[in-house]
């Protein structure tokens, strides 16, 4: 593959997504961040071999870690190294986001998960989310409100 090739390929494609933590937590607050892969990894992610559903964001020494995602190795990625699919990586973030996500989980009691992956050029980023968890009628009332709406627009458009 050329160059313009990888370009076309890597250009805001989704490798991943969460849809759990949507239907499970308010959102509050989203930041995108770097993540910090090994070669297979890359690999595997080009062939879209990611799963975010139970996973979730750890702080760790002034650092931001991605807990529980799975990147399934492929059979021909390499022959000298031993994947790890449940490894924990390390989110690139500022110093100022990581203080800002620290203090609002340890003191305000939310919570950090990953909504994304996605490529931005021939970079991969993960969206995190500053989450607060619904209750179960909180759920049922966002599903009412959701249904509401879609009879709404299906009542304008036979209009």
């Amino acid at each position: 593959m050329n160059k313009t090739t990888v370009k076309k390929l890597h250009q805001g494609g989704t490798i991943a997504q969460n849809r759990r933590a949507r239907h499970d937590y308010f959102i509050e607050e989203k930041f995108e961040a770097g993540m910090s892969l090994l070669g297979w990894e890359v690999k595997s992610l080009r062939a879209g071999k990611m799963n975010l559903s139970e996973s979730y964001v750890i702080f760790k020494n002034g650092e931001a870690f991605l807990f529980g995602s799975q990147i399934m190795p492929l059979l021909s990625a390499s022959t000298h190294v031993v994947p790890e699919a449940n490894r924990t990586r390390k989110l690139l973030l500022s110093r100022r986001e990581i203080e800002k996500l620290m203090g609002a989980v340890n003191q305000k009691g939310y919570s950090c998960v990953p909504l994304a992956c996605y490529w931005k050029g021939a970079l991969v980023k993960c969206e995190i989310a500053l989450v607060k968890g619904k209750q179960m009628h909180d759920k049922r009332a966002t599903e009412k409100d959701r249904d509401w709406s879609r009879e709404k627009q299906r009542v304008f458009r036979t209009a």
